[in-house]
């Protein structure tokens, strides 16, 4: 166990409450599921795996949650579906965990959401977006406190609702977008989100195109977009993807004003940078925010003081300088529960099983400033067509500038005079 956390009143006295109240309760077993080896564990998986033991090691070297240490038993999903499924059976069967927490594809997540749910099994989504995981399933025993797909959908129109015509020069509803993706639950959602939003907004559409993430030539939708000559490019993909895609597109001299993708691949600025230097300055990333870019001034008093540790932990463990959002997400969510939910459900309901986890979870109430990004936390209720998200999250769109992430809107929250359209000499640029 390590010791010196900021809340201890001495070594030998934190040493010995903690390890007189650990061992006098039962530990608490999470079997925690990531995609650790395969193309989405460097797509952000693996830092918000990260970033999901941090908080479950800073729990524990508080003394654990009412006096009950926090075991992860963790699983590798290997960026499959099947693998995803059979690794949850295995926890909730074999190891006998207590309740699941993690995921970070929507197409893992969502039918792994409603075998557990089935099985009344409670299960804490962490990174997952897809809308689909909830709308209209009336699930019982999952939670999400995440952002989901249709937030990211509208986000990114609504940014560029605001800077077509003081930065682009254009009315929106000459504004031309293309939307490509993903074909499974995580691009479909977005994209939805996407085209539903910007139609309503009144611009036009030229394109909307999904494709298979394992694709191995996408030069045929370089070619359309190039046919349909959009100002922007909205993007939903997973990292290999995009690395082909933007590759065959530099290749097949495409051209636009914008690119804004959404999360996953998007949010790893740092693969993206080793692969393609300068090249993809001035891209824009729709996520939940990375913690570290928020004013701790407009957070609860201590969130900061999480946001720091966090950030040093990882760091210290990674050897990185810029922390994607994923690693807030990871962190975030899983303090959420450990912190909030599982506290009460320990309390006030008598234990951790499923039941008792879903009565707390229905009672969390965190107000805006509350969670490292920002957001406060209450789930939509049963019966709802969404029971079971976090009614309060919502994404911020962010643009990278030499290296460094900044936030370029919502207009409240900005830390840049957003760059657009692409300047002249970018690689993408008209």
């Amino acid at each position: 166990m390590r010791l010196g956390f900021p809340a201890r009143v001495s070594v030998l006295a934190g040493a010995l409450v903690c390890g007189s109240a650990l061992s006098a309760a039962a530990d608490i077993k999470i079997g925690v599921i990531y995609d650790l080896t395969g193309p989405f564990a460097g797509g952000g998986s693996k830092a918000a795996a990260i970033g999901t033991q941090i908080a479950i090691d800073m729990i524990n070297e508080k003394g654990g949650v009412e006096g009950h240490k926090i075991i992860p038993i963790n699983a590798d999903a290997q960026s499959k579906a099947d693998v995803a499924i059979n690794e949850a059976e295995r926890l909730l069967n074999q190891e006998k965990v207590d309740l699941l927490m993690g995921v970070y594809s929507s197409a893992h997540c969502v039918p792994l959401a409603q075998k557990v749910d089935a099985a009344q099994k409670f299960f804490w989504a962490n990174v997952c977006v897809a809308s689909a995981v909830f709308k209209d399933k009336n699930l019982k025993y999952v939670f999400r406190p995440q952002v989901h797909s249709d937030q990211f959908g509208e986000a990114s129109c609504k940014f560029l609702a605001e800077v077509a015509k003081p930065k682009m020069k254009k009315e929106v509803k000459d504004l031309k977008v293309a939307i490509i993706h993903e074909d499974g639950p995580y691009g479909v959602g977005v994209a939805q989100g996407n085209e539903e939003v910007c139609k309503e907004l009144g611009m036009q559409v030229v394109l909307k195109e999904g494709y298979s993430a394992s694709s191995a030539d996408l030069s045929s939708l370089v070619t359309k977009l190039k046919r349909a000559r959009p100002d922007v490019i909205l993007h939903t993909g997973y990292n290999p993807d995009i690395t082909l895609f933007l590759r065959q597109s530099r290749e097949g001299g495409l051209r636009f004003d914008a690119m804004i993708g959404h999360g996953a691949g998007y949010g790893q600025i740092d693969k993206l940078i080793e692969t393609f230097k300068d090249d993809v300055n001035y891209f824009y990333n729709v996520d939940p925010v990375a913690a570290q870019l928020l004013d701790a001034k407009s957070l609860k008093p201590g969130i900061g003081d999480l946001t720091a540790e966090m950030i040093k932990r990882y760091k210290a463990q990674t050897g990185v300088q810029e922390v994607p959002p994923h690693t807030s997400m990871g962190f975030n969510q899983t303090w959420i529960f450990l912190s909030d939910v599982l506290p009460r459900a320990i309390k006030k309901y008598g234990g951790f099983d499923a039941e008792a986890l879903r009565k707390a979870a229905l009672e969390t109430n965190i107000p805006e400033g509350g969670t490292i990004q920002g957001y406060g936390v209450k789930f939509n209720p049963p019966g709802h067509k969404m029971a079971g998200q976090n009614a309060l999250s919502s994404p911020v769109v962010m643009q990278y500038v030499k290296g460094e992430t900044k936030i370029a809107w919502p207009t409240g929250l900005r830390t840049i005079d957003p760059v657009i359209p692409l300047p002249k000499g970018h690689a993408y640029a008209r």
